[in-house]
Order: C-alpha cells, then sequence, then structure tokens
C-alpha cells in the first residue's frame, strides 16, 4: 500500500511543478492571456539565477488580425522599466504563427537570459508582445528575485 501512495504523491508534485504561474495582466489589449509559464520556476516569485536562461511559455487568443509582433521585456524597479534584452524580439520567430489570425490560439516560446553582472535584487519582469499597429496583444507582469 505504500508504493501506490507514494506513486500518487509524485504524480501531484510533478504536477505541482508545472502549474502555471501567477501573474498581472498589465493591459492585453488585443489579445487575452490563457496561462503563462517560466521555466523552471517551482515558487513564487521566480529566483532566477544569474547565468542561466529561462524558457518563457504564453498561451493567448487574438482579438485581432496583425501581419506581425515584436516582445518588448522590461525590468520594473520603483515603477521605472528599464528595458531588459531578450536574443529574439520577433513574435513570429517565437512559436507564433503569422500573420496573426482573430480568433485564433497562439503559443508564444522564447528565452530570458539573466546575464551574470546583473545585480542580485528584486524587481517585476514585465512582458510585452505588441502587434504591427503597436497595440498590446499581451501583457503580463510577474515578480522575480534574482540570485548568484
Amino acid at each position: 500500500t505504500v508504493l501506490p501512495a507514494l506513486a500518487l504523491l509524485l504524480a501531484l508534485t510533478a504536477a505541482a511543478l508545472a502549474e502555471p504561474l501567477r501573474f498581472l495582466d498589465c493591459g492585453s489589449k488585443d489579445g487575452s492571456i490563457q496561462e503563462v509559464n517560466v521555466s523552471p520556476c517551482p515558487t513564487q516569485p521566480c529566483q532566477l539565477h544569474k547565468g542561466t536562461s529561462y524558457s518563457i511559455n504564453v498561451t493567448f487568443s487574438s482579438k485581432i488580425e496583425s501581419q506581425g509582433s515584436q516582445a518588448k521585456v522590461y525590468g520594473e524597479m520603483l515603477h521605472v522599466d528599464i528595458p531588459f534584452p531578450i536574443p529574439e524580439p520577433d513574435g513570429c520567430k517565437s512559436g507564433i504563427q503569422c500573420p496573426i489570425q482573430k480568433g485564433h490560439s497562439y503559443s508564444y516560446l522564447n528565452k530570458l537570459p539573466v546575464k551574470s553582472e546583473y545585480p542580485s535584487i528584486k524587481l517585476i519582469v514585465k512582458w510585452v508582445l505588441v502587434d504591427d499597429q503597436d497595440q498590446m496583444l499581451f501583457c503580463w507582469k510577474i515578480p522575480v528575485q534574482i540570485t548568484s
């Protein structure tokens, strides 16, 4: 009887680790977010280790048609947005089939590299994806802690 209980516990633990993040929608206008995943991030606020790259997966549906999309990422400290470079800002090269169709659901995939020279601080990551009219397809925020 110990084995089935252990198997159940392991299954529940694995499911808990794959939990979608609690995020704040910060003005998604032309789309609606279904889910945000940052991996690995077993607990919130996410502990982002310097010199590590994190996988971002956002599932959203579009309310508009758009030829393209661009991502903008910021570290927000004291209500100031500091641009955070990402390797691939083009949403059409990040899992989204372009042109974007109204009413379709998309999985946006990207990487968040945490450079070694970043300071060890708590901040808010703000991730925005804009359409070809510079309107927000999605905007979400999560608290993070950058650590060594």
